[in-house]
């Protein structure tokens, strides 16, 4: 869990946007799904981690300088 958590920090670190953003964008929840992840009152199913996992995979963050690209 910590891993998958670490994953999402570090992902939106490099978007310069929350972990709840993250979550949010990948149509997983949002604020309170963080947080509860975060305080450990509940955790992510193996369909969420990996539909988290395939948007950080497929919308990967941009090289410093460089604009943010989507994918639709």
């Amino acid at each position: 869990m910590d891993e998958f958590l670490d994953t999402i920090r570090a992902y939106a670190d490099a978007l310069g946007v929350k972990p709840s953003t993250v979550v949010q964008r990948a149509g997983c929840g949002g604020g309170l799904t963080w947080a509860k992840w975060e305080s450990r009152a509940g955790s992510p199913t193996l369909l969420t981690a990996d539909k988290i996992l395939d948007y950080i995979a497929n919308n990967p963050a941009p090289a410093r300088g460089e604009p943010l690209k989507e994918a639709s």
